[in-house]
């Protein structure tokens, strides 16, 4: 096969076959096709998209490409995936909620790039957390413990994470058959027979709509269908900020908090309709709301707590910083954020927010950036709530100063005022299975 013909052939919007496909993305694992080759393959999908079938090949393809884990007859397995939002750290809570509840959590997680966070950033800045392990490693962690969290290794899915690095340079993340393969590669490599994902919309969020979020929900789900998987997507609101901290440290004590009862009314909300659905999916809870009362009661009893510093010191991290936050790395500055006008909140630049805080190296533009694991913010405004001139509505940790004070400036322009009141926001937009597309 000739890989301009094929480049040409996706380019002028026809159908790759199985074998065109492998024929294409092995070739690029073995330096036959080069990177300007990929790049410019990369760009025809983006702008062709790709059908079900060769979403499906393509994800097959990525699987093959290196090492898949199983585990033994009768292990409930299943996970959570987040297309990605300001402040969420609700795998932080819902990993140890769902083991605490008869789980098995493989979830392999990523690191934070551009206005989104990472679950291995945040748990990172626990001090001595480990977050690499070999796949063995990670097999044995996952059934001694319920639930382990880790980053993607060498031998799952090297096609993905090599052609991703290439996306992320080349202007091609947000193409919804490249987003399936990435993401249903590594849950279904990992092992998670029954997946849940968050698919966020809003400002701060990859799918600015519903309509839009909804075609990819679809592609999600039936790409899981193809490998015995079975997926549920929850649509939730990523127009605001999830909880209140921003910021690597500052989200694991928030979840610290939510695991010892101290909830949100965001955090709760999202992470409870998360974890019920994994339990109904496993055929954990007969409805919805035993479902809920099985997450309630982890958490009333301090099993989920006890199941998260069980994690940690797995892991290798410092359990005592469930009890003592001064253990976290610390902000020399601590800058108070101060309303500079009258109304009511009507909507939230989320994404802006992510920005900002990436000048204090609450994040990073580039995976190779090194990051301030006590840095962020915390944030009290949601659309609805009412503002005056000169009201606190939160506080910014910095260990520079004059980055944190460019950065305020930055949040508060990300805050869009109306003088008349605003109604609430849903947090749950909706929810999608296979039954819904049969």
């Amino acid at each position: 096969m000739n890989p301009v013909e094929l480049i040409l052939k996706k380019r002028n919007g026809y159908v790759l076959t199985t074998d065109e496909i492998n024929f294409f993305i092995n070739s690029y694992l073995s330096g036959a096709i080069t990177e300007y080759q990929m790049s410019a393959f990369l760009m025809a999908v983006y702008f062709q998209g790709m059908l079900p079938d060769e979403i499906t090949a393509l994800t097959d393809c990525y699987i093959r490409s290196g090492k898949r884990i199983e585990f033994p007859e009768g292990v409930i397995t299943a996970d959570k995936h987040s297309t990605g939002g300001v402040g969420d750290k609700i795998s932080l809570m819902l990993a140890p909620i769902a083991a605490a509840c008869g789980l098995t959590v493989p979830m392999i997680s990523g690191r934070g790039l551009g206005h989104t966070g990472g679950t291995l950033d945040k748990l990172e800045a626990i001090p001595g957390f480990q977050t690499s392990y070999s796949m063995e490693q990670f097999r044995d962690l996952t059934l001694k413990h319920g639930v382990c969290l880790v980053g993607q290794s060498e031998q799952l899915v090297p096609a993905d994470k090599r052609i991703y690095a290439l996306r992320d340079v080349t202007a091609t993340v947000e193409s919804p058959g490249l987003i399936t393969a990435s993401i249903m590669s590594k849950k279904i490599a990992e092992g998670a027979r029954h997946l849940v994902i968050d698919l966020k919309v809003g400002s701060g969020a990859f799918m600015p709509t519903l309509s839009r979020a909804k075609e990819l929900a679809e592609l999600l789900i039936r790409t899981g269908h193809a490998f015995g998987q079975q997926v549920t997507v929850v649509f939730t609101n990523m127009n605001a900020p999830l909880g209140t901290h921003i910021g690597n440290a500052l989200e694991v004590i928030e979840a610290i908090e939510y695991l010892k009862g101290n909830f949100l009314p965001d955090t709760q909300e999202i992470t409870e309709a998360l974890t019920a659905e994994m339990l109904l999916s496993a055929g954990l809870a007969k409805d919805y709301e035993e479902a809920v009362q099985h997450v309630r009661k982890v958490i009333a009893d301090g099993s989920a707590l006890q199941k998260f510093r069980e994690i940690i010191i797995a892991q290798g991290g410092d359990a005592a910083v469930c009890d003592d936050y001064s253990r976290f790395a610390p902000a020399k500055y601590e800058l108070p954020i101060l309303a500079n006008q009258d109304g009511y909140l009507q909507s939230i630049d989320s994404r802006s927010i992510g920005y900002a805080l990436i000048g204090v190296k609450a994040g990073r533009m580039q995976v190779s950036d090194s990051l301030d694991y006590g840095s962020g913010a915390i944030l009290y405004p949601k659309v609805g709530d009412q503002f005056t001139s000169g009201q606190p509505i939160g506080t910014l940790f910095c260990n520079d100063q004059a980055a944190g004070e460019k950065a305020i400036e930055r949040i508060l322009s990300a805050f869009h005022l109306s003088p008349d009141p605003v109604p609430k926001e849903e947090l749950i937009l909706g929810r999608m299975t296979l039954a819904d597309l049969q």
